[in-house]
């Protein structure tokens, strides 16, 4: 058997990829995620690419103190942690000033920021006392072009991608290689449904959004050549070279958007659940 990896987030979209990808690598995968029937769907789909049988471990990453649990379940089950793979996330759609500090809002940050930090605080210590060891943590660009009404969602990865470039200066000496992976959009149920959003389709439209399936072989390679950063899709690597670039294009596209009457919807509303609905449905 290869690594010994734990992957949150990983019943859909880049999660999932990611799982066949590397299971098909030959490494020993746990797999953590919500729902627990949707963990074992994806089980099934490792297994039936010729790769190991995953471990499924059902998390509710929102929840405080989760996290936690899931590390010592994934210690547990696999004997020890090699790689961890913060793929988990979570958004709301709303205007910042009407959507303040909600409960919604917080969970994204429980979900994006502090379960990362909880997993990362668990498993770390003991890769750096090995000398050895991988941390990925999926983060976005949307920090650098953020989008009217995903502002929690930007924030988040902002504050994930500072914690993955502090932790590296911290942890490298010890032989624990650390990847920041900036992904542009990606053709995912959570990337499609901010077409909910005024200007969301032209503004996916525009960007081209890749496969999981290819932004899922990408970060394996990264892995596999120890690199500290991945740009995905290779197109809007001078959108982060660059965040001026960035920037301006989202304040150019405000602009031109009516955000008076911008609804707030987070995980489970009707319109998301029917965008996911429509995402799946168009792609068999």
């Amino acid at each position: 058997m290869g690594q010994r990896i734990l992957i949150t987030g990983a019943t859909s979209g880049i999660g999932r990829a990611l799982a066949v990808e590397l299971g098909s690598r030959g490494h020993g995968l746990a797999l953590s995620g919500r729902n627990a029937g949707r963990l074992a769907e994806v089980a099934a789909e490792v297994e039936a690419a010729g790769a190991p049988a995953p471990v499924g471990l059902a998390a509710d990453l929102a929840q405080r103190g989760q996290a936690r649990e899931l590390a010592e379940a994934a210690l547990d089950r696999l004997g020890q942690v090699d790689v961890l793979v913060n793929n988990a996330a979570g958004q709301v759609q709303g205007l910042i000033a009407g959507t303040g500090d909600r409960d919604e809002a917080r969970d994204v940050f429980e979900v994006n920021v502090w379960s990362a930090l909880s997993l990362i605080g668990a498993l770390v210590p003991a890769m750096a006392e090995r000398g050895g060891g991988k941390v990925v943590n999926v983060s976005s660009l949307a920090h650098i072009s953020p989008y009217p009404a995903l502002g929690h969602y930007c924030a988040s990865k902002g504050a994930l991608t500072t914690i993955t470039e502090t932790l590296r200066l911290e942890v490298e000496r010890h032989g624990v290689h650390v990847l920041e992976v900036a992904l542009g959009p990606v053709d995912t149920p959570g990337s499609f449904q901010n077409r909910l959003l005024p200007g969301g389709d032209a503004w996916l439209d525009r960007t081209r959004p890749g496969s999981a399936r290819a932004a899922a072989r990408a970060i394996a390679g990264a892995m596999d050549a120890g690199r500290d950063r991945l740009v995905h899709p290779r197109g809007l690597r001078a959108v982060h070279a660059f965040p001026g670039l960035g920037r301006r294009y989202a304040r150019r596209m405000s602009r031109r958007l009516d955000l008076d009457d911008v609804p707030f919807r987070a995980a489970g509303a009707p319109e998301i659940e029917a965008a996911r609905a429509r995402w799946a449905d168009a792609r068999g």
